[in-house]
């Protein structure tokens, strides 16, 4: 299975990251891909910028131990994660995965397994800019709820 992971301050394109994955194997039959993009508004409030930190190392153990489990789960033939840090401002990428299998199935589900464990697990912190002030993101109930349907189901 190809798998890349990547931790970086630099955007990124998901047409080529795509193709790099799927290259010219043609027993890749389903391709899903999740984008994650700042937006302007949360929890009522407007943003101005995010900051996202990480713990350097950890954060590339934890991204590649979900991986192993979607891989467990699922036949995939490949998966890339890309999660940025730093400054993004609203309208820029912030993480991508891209899951692939030969049905459809087995990638929807290992990329929507991904985004939810990304979401709790992954040592990343977010500090929200809005109105002149900053503060840190608590984490949603709504996230780990769906994080928690996995536990549920092995």
């Amino acid at each position: 299975m190809t798998v890349t992971i990547r931790l970086q301050r630099e955007d990124f394109d998901a047409g080529p990251e795509i193709a790099r994955l799927v290259g010219a194997r043609t027993d890749i039959g389903a391709i899903v891909t999740f984008s994650g993009i700042c937006r302007d508004h949360e929890a009522g409030h407007s943003v101005t910028a995010m900051t996202l930190e990480h713990y350097p190392g950890m954060a590339e153990e934890e991204i590649a131990r979900h991986v192993e489990e979607a891989q467990k789960r699922w036949p995939l033939q490949g998966v890339t994660v890309i999660h940025r840090y730093g400054r993004m401002v609203p309208g820029d990428n912030i993480v991508l995965v891209v899951t692939a299998s030969a049905h459809r199935d087995a990638a929807f589900a290992a990329a929507e397994f991904l985004m939810d464990y990304l979401k709790t697990r992954a040592p990343f912190w977010k500090r929200e800019e809005h109105g002149g002030a900053t503060s840190w993101v608590d984490a949603k109930e709504t996230d780990d709820d769906a994080a928690r349907r996995w536990t549920a189901a092995t």
